[in-house]
């Protein structure tokens, strides 16, 4: 990915992207180079390693996961709050739009996980982070028993131990001061939710 200078983070920024923003495009290379792309909660997970590693699963009629012994890598693009700057927002002189926004690249080559146990894992951290805590919170033991185990035969899950990251946040860093204080104020101003979490990160951005 290309990323100017001014626009580079942290990896411990981008780990926030990523927990942030979990709805993510996973894409492989299939046959002759064409790429597959299949859109996925993808979970970063600390497991000591200096990347940590992504898991997910996809449906078994879906042919990507038949794909990961085959490419030597595989790339999970997560993308967070984005909005457009326009030009009218700067003090006055010769400036041109653009857009705001925060992201990250991850590589590795997924692994598909085959035993039960490890599928169900996967499935109930899943669960725990997009249901929460509360007492109304969904889980797996939910489920009548021998339910699950027999619902997992149509799906692939896999651990994707991330090789390289690529996280990059846009945000007028490249501006003068009084610009990007002009962007914040325009996008706290706006009705769109995008809109106003850029105007976040641009004020954790700040010198």
């Amino acid at each position: 990915m290309y990323i100017p200078k001014p626009f580079e983070v942290s990896e411990d920024t981008g780990r926030e992207i990523m927990l942030a923003h979990s709805w993510a495009l996973l894409v492989t290379t299939g046959a002759e180079g064409v790429p597959f792309a299949s859109h996925l909660a993808l979970l970063w997970q600390d497991d000591g390693s200096p990347h940590g590693h992504l898991i997910g699963h996809m449906a078994r009629a879906n042919d990507h996961w038949k794909l990961f012994e085959r490419a030597p890598e595989s790339m999970a693009m997560f993308w967070g709050p984005h909005a457009y700057v326009s030009p009218t927002w700067y003090a006055p002189g010769p400036k041109v739009p653009t857009w705001n926004y925060v992201t990250v690249h991850a590589y590795g080559r997924p692994e598909i996980i085959d035993d039960t146990k490890g599928v169900l894992d996967v499935l109930a951290k899943l669960a725990a982070v997009y249901e929460g805590n509360g007492p109304e919170a969904w889980t797996l033991d939910r489920l009548p028993p021998g339910n699950a185990e027999a619902q997992i035969r149509g799906i692939v899950a896999f651990r994707m131990p991330i090789t390289r990251i690529e996280p990059k946040a846009k945000l007028s860093q490249n501006r003068d001061l009084e610009d990007r204080h002009r962007v914040i104020a325009k996008f706290e101003a706006s009705d769109s939710q995008d809109a106003q979490a850029v105007a976040l990160w641009m004020k954790k951005a700040l010198p």
